[in-house]
């Protein structure tokens, strides 16, 4: 599989082919719940506030595991962004 580092846009369509050959199923996400949106709009984005960030962490690990092993795994505070749908 193509490295999402350095071409993204390739990687990406290899995994849009392997998840509709595969009935949803990625091998690079196995493990893990993928949600797989193929429609686009504009959003406007903000980043959440401390106070905001700190009442929906204890949902998004409960949600994401791998949200949690990576924020132990860093020092530094990962930003939330909310995102809204403009049209």
């Amino acid at each position: 599989m193509t490295d999402p580092k350095t071409n993204a846009a390739d990687f990406n369509a290899e995994v849009v082919e392997e998840f509709r050959a595969n009935g949803g199923q990625v091998a690079a996400f196995e493990g893990n719940e993928l949600l797989l949106l193929t429609t686009s709009f504009d959003v406007t984005a903000r980043e959440l506030p401390a106070a905001e960030r700190d009442e929906i962490i204890p949902k998004l690990t409960a949600a994401v595991s791998a949200f949690a092993e990576y924020q132990a795994k860093t020092s530094r505070v990962i930003p939330i962004f909310e995102l809204q749908r403009t049209d």
